[in-house]
């Protein structure tokens, strides 16, 4: 009965400091002026925040195949946001020279 408490806490918190990042990610990209800066805060928000939520469902579900194909997507995940959003950014200051401007006037 105790881990049942235990695994349901961990569960818990693992959940609600995912969505509590994604949280703080939306509002990241609803601030953030600069196109590149609220692209880093997508990225970072969502690569962290689903792995968490991930893990919390891996401990909720119990270790199965199930948690499997959670980590699989954990581990996908975590290869290809990144790349996508280096890939974006990089495609964003080919197209638009000017979106970096924004750095060159602050410094």
């Amino acid at each position: 009965m105790i881990w049942e408490w235990i695994r349901f806490a961990a569960a818990a918190l693992f959940i609600v400091s995912g969505l509590f990042i994604e949280i703080c990610s939306v509002f990241g990209v609803y601030r953030l002026k600069y196109i590149l800066n609220r692209m880093h805060a997508a990225a970072m928000g969502d690569t962290l925040a689903i792995a968490l939520v991930l893990i919390g469902l891996i401990i909720v579900r119990g270790f199965t195949f199930d948690s499997l194909k959670f980590v699989m997507i954990i581990a996908l995940l975590w290869l290809a946001s990144p790349v996508s959003s280096h890939l974006i950014t990089l495609l964003e200051t080919t197209i638009d020279p000017d979106s970096t401007e924004y750095r060159r006037e602050r410094h």
